[in-house]
């Protein structure tokens, strides 16, 4: 984030926080979301074959986007930054929990039948509610985050659409849901793009870009 911590702001645009002690943790942050992101969406719009390669997301969900935004909440607890540790500290536990989710799949580590039929359906509910779980979650951020600056709330709501249509998708099979929550995917990667971009333009002296009034002063 481009805010020196995670407080309300009553501005439209983020204040400058190159001199914030101890550093942004949203300089790190920011661009880890990405990579499981961008994959994410690569994946939902059909680029990535995860049948023949069913593992090709682990890397990015885990290794680029989960340990490197636990590493941004620390961070952000460190330098008294608690609610920026509280939503990095959140991704992080999607993510990570994510690449679990994927590796116990491939490797049969929840007790799921062999056999074809039955497994597709324990899978399916299996899925369906790990994304539910998580809309919810995101939801309740959301809100709870409403006295942030208006990007900021784009970008969760954007990630609560997201995990709405991946449910759609898991659900019912439609690829419409999978292709329309890839876009929302990319989406939420420009809002983050765009906040990222604004942090380190002011880490190197930059002026703050618009961010958008808080919906809730």
């Amino acid at each position: 984030m481009s805010v020196s911590d995670a407080r309300p702001r009553t501005g439209t645009v983020t204040p400058d926080v190159s001199a914030t002690a101890g550093g942004n943790p949203a300089l790190l942050g920011l661009p880890a979301l990405l990579p499981g992101s961008l994959t994410l969406g690569l994946w939902l719009i059909g680029y990535l074959d995860t049948a023949t390669l069913p593992g090709g997301m682990i890397p990015a969900v885990t290794s680029s986007s989960g340990l490197l935004l636990l590493v941004a909440c620390i961070w952000a607890v460190r330098v008294g930054q608690g609610a920026m540790a509280a939503i990095f500290g959140t991704f992080s536990a999607f993510w990570l929990s994510f690449g679990f989710l994927l590796l116990g799949v491939i490797n049969g580590w929840f007790g799921i039948a062999t056999e074809p039929g039955l497994r597709a359906g324990q899978i399916q509910n299996v899925e369906a509610t790990f994304v539910l779980s998580w809309l919810i979650v995101f939801a309740t951020l959301t809100v709870a985050t409403l006295r942030l600056p208006l990007a900021f709330t784009a970008g969760f709501a954007v990630v609560c659409t997201t995990l709405a249509l991946v449910l759609g998708f898991v659900v019912n099979g439609n690829r419409l849901f999978a292709t329309l929550g890839g876009i929302t995917t990319f989406v939420v990667c420009t809002i983050y793009a765009y906040i990222f971009v604004d942090a380190m333009s002011q880490e190197l002296g930059g002026e703050a870009m618009p961010m958008g009034a808080p919906i809730q002063q």
